[in-house]
């Protein structure tokens, strides 16, 4: 699991935004490109994006894919709330719900609800069976809440996008 990025490491330069700019933009962006673009040499910028992994600012390269195209048209947001709180259950599940097949996100959140869980399955039948074997089941589970997704739409606002 890669480290968060913690309030006391230096904020990014411009270089650095710009090439997390670039790979968000295109994630397969070669070295090369990256290192042109910057205006950097290849291996500074190779150096630069280790490091930008290793602090965890950019936390993976992924393919954007469509689970009704492989085979799990039935996309949900699982609201999950714990009774009791107990440490060892919320560790447990952070560590244990990610590899479950289907699992696209796992959100620990504030508010009423503990965890918001989205998941992609093959039909309603496996959602129902997915939310009682994976999730109620498990230890200081108090309630789940299904929501089934419509539709969903990917962000496309640049995250290094500065907020001020």
């Amino acid at each position: 699991m890669p480290r968060q990025p913690s309030e006391d490491q230096h904020p990014i330069d411009d270089v650095d935004r710009l090439l997390v700019r670039m790979l968000e933009q295109d994630g397969r962006a070669s070295n090369a490109q990256l290192a042109r673009a910057a205006g950097i040499a290849e291996s500074t910028c190779s150096i630069r994006v280790r490091l930008l992994r290793e602090r965890g600012v950019v936390r993976g390269i992924h393919a954007d894919i469509d689970p009704a195209a492989v085979g799990r048209p039935v996309e949900a947001m699982v609201a999950v709330r714990f009774g009791g709180h107990v440490r060892s259950h919320i560790e447990r599940f952070t560590d244990d719900v990610p590899r479950l097949p289907g699992v696209a996100n796992l959100h620990h959140v504030s508010g009423t609800n503990d965890f918001f869980v989205h998941v992609a399955c093959r039909s309603a039948h496996d959602l129902r069976d997915f939310v009682l074997d994976h999730l109620t089941s498990r230890p200081g589970v108090l309630h789940a809440e299904t929501s089934l997704i419509f539709t969903s739409r990917r962000g496309t606002h640049p995250m290094t996008d500065r907020a001020d």
